[in-house]
């Protein structure tokens, strides 16, 4: 049991702000992960009514407030660590975080994102923890210049004791910083780019021929627990770890916020997610058709659609009680889906109609409409955590255990400033205009013999 403010909380997180999770990321049976949106000099403004006045234009702004980053940073020590808006462009900043980083023990990488735009990603490993057994580099080439960062690698001395001769160390770990929704038309690109990391994990572990490893998701994802990303990545087994730490559901999102953004809106943008290498999941094909015919179903709601209308707008070019494909197409481009640079493509238009034509007819009745488009029904994988595991570490039965992985749970998890724990932004803070998310995980031993690979 823990305390907060005097009164006990029975099956709750002890987080009473940094001595919680100080002692929680020195733990030697733990690892810890900070993720961390550091503004980029050239975007920072320095006075509102001047939007072209930024702190890049400013040494010794700029480099103090990085120096206090760092001083940060090292202060917890995470054995990870993901920055975005980190100003690659600039050689002195750069060279200073490789410099104290690398004088603090870890192994640095850097990936600048396309087009010249200035900032991109670090990701910093602690040499105490990991071996880095591989680095890819992803590159969206879309509308928002954005990539990411795979790492897969391995747990080292301290974690013998989680370890047997079956068992797997591997870790796939992805930074990200996904593009801004300055209007609706950009959610579709955010989710096309949460879809080209899913696939491109999932082709790294065919290529390597891995077995399932667990995968830690971190970065700014620019989108709050009401959005699609969210629910798409939930799809995939995928969970929150901050809400797991704090057992808060899809109903405690006002609870709290990691972003105050340039049109002075706060909300919570900034995740570390893991998939746990015992998750079943969906196939990845499916969850993004769900995705996609969400937003759908979204778009045609907030034009005050009904499903009767919605079928009825569908099926307009038609001579029947059906949807073809065409009109499956202009209604796409309608909801601006389709018809533009940064829309759905050609292929992806037509898997989506694969995927709602249940019968391969060629055309869509009012039942493959309700059930792949409006109401969709769940797929028949199951998307629950394995019975046979136990967070604890339990015994497993030897009647389904034939090989075992790492797996983590949830320890801790915090937000600085404490006050965004709170759902607000303190006005005094300074350091960016993110918060920054540390979550402490715990590896524990667990089957992968029933799992899809």
């Amino acid at each position: 049991m823990g305390r907060k403010n005097g009164k006990m909380m029975k099956g709750r997180i002890s987080r009473i702000g940094s001595y919680a999770i100080a002692s929680s990321v020195t733990d030697p049976t733990c690892i810890s992960c900070t993720t961390f949106n550091i503004l980029a000099p050239i975007y920072k403004r320095l006075n509102e009514k001047d939007q072209s006045c930024r702190e890049s234009d400013y040494r010794a702004y700029w480099l103090n407030r990085n120096h206090r980053i760092l001083d940060r940073l090292l202060y917890e020590r995470s054995s990870i660590i993901c920055l975005q808006e980190f100003w690659v462009g600039n050689e002195e900043l750069v060279n200073m975080y490789e410099k104290r980083l690398g004088d603090a023990g870890y192994l640095n990488f850097k990936l600048a994102r396309t087009n010249n735009r200035g900032d991109g990603l670090l990701t910093a490993l602690h040499k105490d923890y990991f071996r880095v057994l591989n680095h890819r580099e992803l590159l969206f080439n879309d509308f928002g210049d954005r990539v990411a960062q795979l790492l897969h690698v391995e747990l080292v001395a301290p974690f013998s004791q989680c370890r047997s001769n079956n068992d797997r160390q591997g870790i796939l770990i992805v930074n990200t910083h996904l593009l801004f929704p300055h209007d609706s038309s950009l959610c579709l690109v955010r989710l096309q780019q949460v879809y080209k990391i899913l696939q491109y994990v999932e082709s790294y572990q065919k290529e390597y021929m891995l077995n399932p490893l667990p995968i830690i998701l971190c970065g700014d994802w620019n989108g709050s627990k009401r959005g699609h990303v969210y629910e798409f990545l939930r799809s995939q087994g995928f969970v929150s770890s901050y809400d797991t730490a704090h057992q808060y559901t899809d109903a405690d999102e006002h609870k709290w916020v990691s972003h105050r953004n340039h049109r002075g809106n706060i909300c919570g943008v900034d995740f570390i997610w893991l998939l746990n290498p015992n998750k079943y999941r969906k196939l990845l094909k499916t969850s993004w058709s769900e995705a996609v015919f969400g937003m759908f179903k979204y778009l045609l709601r907030r034009a005050s659609l009904t499903e009767n209308d919605a079928f009825a707008f569908l099926k307009a070019d038609s001579d029947g009680d059906y949807i073809t494909y065409s009109g499956f197409c202009e209604a796409l481009r309608q909801l601006n889906l389709i018809g533009h640079c940064h829309g759905l493509s050609v292929e992806e238009t037509k898997d989506l109609w694969v995927q709602a034509d249940m019968d391969g007819n060629g055309v869509l009745d009012y039942k493959e409409f309700q059930q792949r488009i409006w109401n969709p029904t769940r797929s028949e994988q199951r998307d629950e955590v394995d019975p046979t595991w136990s967070e604890q570490g339990d015994e497993i039965s030897n009647e389904v255990r034939t090989e075992q992985t790492i797996g983590f749970s949830v320890k801790n998890a915090v937000l600085f400033p404490t006050e965004v724990e709170k759902g607000m932004w303190p006005e005094d803070y300074s350091l960016s205009d993110h918060a920054r998310l540390t979550v402490v995980f715990s590896p524990v031993r667990m089957p992968c013999s029933q799992l899809i690979s």
